[in-house]
This record gives C-alpha cells, sequence and structure tokens, in this order.
C-alpha cells in the first residue's frame, strides 16, 4: 500500500521535541518527520504531509484541537499518540480519556485512513515515574484493546527496549534524542511493513561519570527540568502555550524539509 496525504497528531512525542533544528518549524525535526521523507523515498515520492501535534497538550485538547482539523485533509494515513501528559498529572480520570481516545480512533478508522497507534514507553524502575506507573500499565494494556478493536496499527513502544538506552533519551529524561526519534521512525516503518533505508543512529561512548559527577549531574537536571515542570503543574500552564502546529496543511515532502 502507498499513501499520500499522511497527518501526525498528538503531543510533544510527535512534534519533535528533543531533536532539535533551529531551521524547522518551531525548532524541532523529531520521528514524524524522519519517518514521513523515509517514506516519501520509499515510495518513490508524492508523500504530503501535516504535523498538527503541540507540546504539552493532554488528550481531551488533542481531540477538540486536532481531530477535525485532521479529518479535514482527508488523510489516508494518520498516526496518533496522547494520553502521555494526562498519565503524569496528580489526579487523572483514566475512563474518562481512555473513552474519548476509542472515539477518536473509532473517527479516524472510519474516514478510511489508516491508523498508527502506540502505546507508552516503560518507565521501569526510574523512582520519577514510579507512583504513576501503575497509570502506565492500565493505559497500555487500553490502548493495546482500542487498537485491536478498531483495527489500528500498533506500536509497542512498551516492548521497545533499544529505550533502556539513556542516549535514546534527550538530557531532560522525558523526550526522545535525535537517536530515540530515529529509533521510532524505524519502529513506525516496520509496524506498517514499509521497506525502508533508515538506519539507527551512531551513538557514542557513554562517558564514565565519578559520583561527584552523577550528584550534580542530577542537581543540574532537577534545576533546568523538573523544577519547570512542576512550576508548570502547578500554574497551570503548559510548555506549548502560544505554539502552533508545526504544518498545519499538507504539504509535499520538498517542501515541508523533513
Amino acid at each position: 500500500m502507498t499513501f499520500a496525504r499522511y497527518v501526525a497528531l498528538g503531543d510533544s512525542f510527535t512534534e519533535g521535541v528533543g531533536d532539535d533544528d533551529p531551521a524547522l518549524p518551531n525548532g524541532v525535526r523529531g520521528w514524524a518527520d524522519r519517518f514521513a521523507a523515509a517514506l516519501d523515498r520509499a515510495q518513490g515520492g508524492g508523500l504530503s504531509y501535516a504535523n498538527l501535534a503541540i507540546r504539552g497538550r493532554k488528550l481531551m485538547p488533542i481531540a477538540a484541537e486536532q481531530l477535525e482539523p485532521a479529518l479535514a485533509l482527508r488523510p489516508d494515513l494518520v498516526t496518533i499518540y496522547a494520553g502521555a501528559n494526562d498519565i503524569m498529572r496528580p489526579k487523572v480520570d483514566l475512563d474518562a480519556i481512555l473513552a474519548e481516545y476509542d472515539r477518536v480512533i473509532a473517527r479516524l478508522v472510519a474516514s478510511g485512513a489508516r491508523v498508527v497507534m502506540f502505546t507508552p514507553a516503560d518507565p521501569g524502575g526510574s523512582r520519577i515515574y514510579a507512583v504513576v506507573r501503575a497509570r502506565f500499565v492500565r493505559y497500555r494494556d487500553a490502548v493495546r484493546e482500542i487498537a485491536e478493536r478498531h483495527g489500528a496499527t500498533l506500536v509497542d513502544y512498551w516492548n521497545l527496549t533499544d529505550y533502556r538506552d539513556a542516549r535514546l533519551w534527550d538530557t531532560d529524561r522525558m523526550h526522545m534524542s535525535p537517536a530515540g526519534h530515529q529509533r521510532m521512525a524505524i519502529a513506525v516503518l516496520d509496524a506498517l511493513g514499509v521497506d525502508h533505508d533508515l538506519e539507527p543512529l551512531v551513538l557514542a561512548d557513554p562517558s564514565p561519570m565519578t559520583v561527584l559527577e552523577r550528584v550534580k549531574a542530577q542537581l543540574q537536571w532537577a534545576v533546568e527540568y523538573l523544577g519547570p515542570w512542576i512550576k508548570r503543574r502547578v500554574t497551570g500552564r503548559s510548555s506549548g502555550d502560544g505554539l502552533d502546529p508545526r504544518y498545519r496543511e499538507l504539504t509535499p515532502l520538498s517542501e515541508s524539509a523533513a
């Protein structure tokens, strides 16, 4: 199967945060750009691409702000990742957001588009995510059920063990690094059965750190990333406030710089 109109929906995961490129809209590239370019090459051209994802968006705003504009573009391929920002809030009604996610996927599938969904990543033994890991597990299982019920293609991020390597994560420890985004683009291509030319990025050997250096790095991370993240939660602000979608309209790959 070949695709002509690809639309990406979601939050920072799909917008491309962690894969910096000042020359591109919102200053990021991301797996969706990498995937779209590889898919276009694999098909011999002809693919147009829109990316409506905005960092910080929870599932309900994604549904409210992105679903109808996406359907209006008449895509034949849609990727959607949503829910992680909900899970990380102190309180969340999982039943409500899962019911809405099911409705969104049903609408997308009914449009005739091939729909690609993602389980969340496994937070593993990280102390940062320990208190919400049970939510991640429940959400993972529900996403798998929704995908099966509607015939969506599933990328099982939870079981992509490559992501246990810290080098696939950005310095903020919340978003993928360029290597992580490249790996995700490969995972989506593989899930769709596309014969592609993407290869994992070469990873630099990790530098050994002394105990003191590790403590300093932990403190620096808390000041630069954890503190601001908590402040946004407390004040009700989002990292995506004031941002527009990177590619609101379908754009041929040669124009989107993907």
